[in-house]
């Protein structure tokens, strides 16, 4: 299983997503984009994309020229029916990549959060296991409208499109369901000045909160990770499949 990781700003930590695809014996090639620009050439290489988070929205094409070609990569493995993750950021470049608007700084949420679960979220692969609310960390500014056909996973009183499926495996979700515990905290380590200035009181009550908030969200998070896995088609097992039959 071979996996393709779009690291869009530096250090970011995979969490509950790194437990499920070392689970499932998964290959995972970096691609740190933030640092070089380089994505992957085409979409052979790899049987899943997943886009991680970052601190630009998914229209800073001017200081990020990456971007566009980044949405047109999420679709072209998208249409060739291979699973595709883009959480918060990443969230926001599907939603570009399928032709959805992006809102730029209406809709600020950050740390534990409780997340709504649509009819359609409780019935999808993804979310199923987690019923009809789970708490989950956040961290975003932005936002997107639903793209065309996308079905509606998951909400919060702020940001409406928590979570989204296009087709059999394509998910945006805004929410940070990889970042378990030690993610939240080495973010608290490395980014406390931005941290204090968008959440004032948050550093101080970190402990409280983590203790109150993290080990639920911890496990939401490592099932919602696995049940993505899980929906990821080794190609060459498929044509195999294919053959026999």
């Amino acid at each position: 299983m071979r996996v393709a990781v779009i690291e869009n700003m530096r250090n970011t930590g995979l969490g509950a997503l790194a437990a499920a695809l070392g689970e499932a014996g998964a290959e995972i090639e970096w691609f740190r984009v933030w640092q070089d620009g380089v994505l992957p050439k085409d979409i052979s290489g790899h049987d899943a994309l997943v886009v991680l988070g970052g601190e630009q929205s998914a229209l800073d094409d001017e200081t990020h020229p990456y971007l566009p070609e980044l949405a047109r990569l999420t679709r072209r493995f998208g249409d060739a029916g291979k699973a595709v993750l883009g959480i918060c950021l990443g969230s926001q470049i599907l939603a570009r990549a399928y032709g959805a608007d992006n809102h730029l700084g209406i809709a600020r949420e950050f740390g534990w959060h409780g997340i709504g679960v649509t009819a359609e979220g409780r019935a999808d692969p993804l979310l199923s296991a987690l019923g009809g609310e789970f708490t989950i960390f956040e961290w975003h500014a932005d936002t997107f409208s639903l793209p065309e056909g996308a079905v509606h996973l998951a909400s919060s009183p702020v940001a409406e499109n928590q979570a989204f499926r296009i087709g059999r495996a394509v998910y945006g979700t805004q929410f940070h369901f990889e970042a378990n515990s030690d993610v939240v905290a080495q973010w608290k380590a490395e980014f406390p000045d931005t941290i204090a200035r968008i959440a004032p009181g948050w550093l101080e009550n970190h402990a409280e909160l983590a203790a109150r908030h993290g080990g639920a969200a911890d496990a939401a998070g490592l099932a919602i990770a696995r049940a993505w896995v899980s929906l990821i088609e080794r190609e060459g097992v498929e044509m195999l499949s294919q053959a026999s039959a």
